[in-house]
């Protein structure tokens, strides 16, 4: 395993992350689960990723059960706060309360002291941006929070943050977690210029585009029985799954085979190119998924290789989302 700062700060995480969207506390039993985790750890893996809207809460208990008896100060660990994680009106957004009551909700679950990095999930437009930023600069203050975060914020968001934060002399935010694949491009005009002045590093989740960068929907063919695609999570994929999206990701074999990977692992180079980038985030249902995408560190793309990618995916590679959420929200801030 190789390690990057995040961002401008000191902290060095895992340049391959282990999430749990979709996967922990839901579709994947806890015992396979744990295991996941642990082989993670075991092959250098230090930077763990979760929320405490997956699955509400039950992501985060299998995560902290995982994590519980190996040293503290030995991993990276991450949570997000803004979905929502109840009926009632303060129970969603970035306001103090929910900001705070989420944090101390989230640390009880994942049974630590602190968090490494906390994120706000995506942007508010109902609560002043202020107000959020002094919540999470007070979490840092108490010692429960390390790092602060945002998620799929816009540049224009994240530059009126900045601003705020050496106004009012505010814990500054450290990076973004964003989506971001061969696919799927739309931090590279605004977000990804500002984040390299400003020193934000990337915490890039969907590397593999939902599975598709690995190869295995083929154009003309139903989706295999028991992959994402098939399931309800399919509702995530309708933007790739088309014909001639998934006939140019098998173009992609010739460009992967110069190097010996497979598709997936060439997906994590191009990624893990970008300087910026701190640290891609995978999905895992069984260890074996985590030795194949490790391989991808250290490999070097060369400059055909990259000619030769944006040739091949053509016009399938979008610079705008249009993605939604669970919720129906824009996974892109507005």
């Amino acid at each position: 395993m190789q390690y990057r700062n995040l961002g401008r700060s000191g902290v060095k995480v895992s340049e391959i992350a282990l999430g749990s969207w979709l996967t922990y506390g839901g579709t994947v039993e806890k015992e396979t689960a744990v295991k996941c985790i642990h082989h993670a750890y075991d092959l250098g893996i230090n930077f763990f990723d979760t929320a405490n809207v997956y699955m509400r809460g039950a992501a985060e208990e299998v995560v902290g059960e995982a994590l519980r008896g190996i040293p503290r100060d030995s991993y990276f660990l991450a949570t997000k706060v803004y979905f929502p994680m109840g009926d009632g009106p303060n129970d969603r957004g970035l306001s103090r309360k929910h900001i705070i009551e989420q944090c101390n909700r989230s640390l009880k679950r994942l049974g630590v002291d602190y968090v490494d990095l906390y994120q706000t999930h995506r942007y508010d437009h109902n609560t002043p941006l202020e107000e959020t930023l002094r919540a999470l600069d007070d979490l840092v203050t108490q010692g429960k929070v390390l790092y602060v975060g945002v998620s799929e914020w816009s540049a224009a968001q994240i530059t009126d943050a900045l601003h705020l934060q050496r106004q009012f002399n505010l814990d500054r935010i450290q990076s973004n977690q964003p989506r971001y694949s061969m696919l799927e491009r739309f931090i590279e005009p605004e977000v990804l210029p500002l984040c390299e002045r400003e020193g934000i590093g990337q915490v890039v989740f969907s590397p593999l585009a939902e599975g598709v960068l690995t190869g295995k929907y083929k154009p003309g063919a139903q989706p295999p029985e028991g992959t994402r695609a098939s399931g309800k999570a399919g509702f995530f994929m309708q933007r790739f799954m088309k014909d001639d999206v998934l006939g140019r990701v098998q173009k992609l074999t010739t460009v992967a085979e110069r190097h010996s990977l497979t598709l997936a692992q060439l997906a994590l180079a191009w990624v893990l190119r970008q300087p910026m980038v701190s640290s891609a985030i995978i999905g895992a249902s069984r260890p074996e998924q985590i030795d194949e995408n490790v391989k991808a560190v250290g490999v070097k793309l060369t400059e055909q290789d990259l000619r030769d990618i944006d040739e091949i995916l053509g016009d399938a590679v979008s610079y705008v989302s249009d993605a939604v959420s669970p919720t129906g929200e824009p996974l892109r801030s507005r």
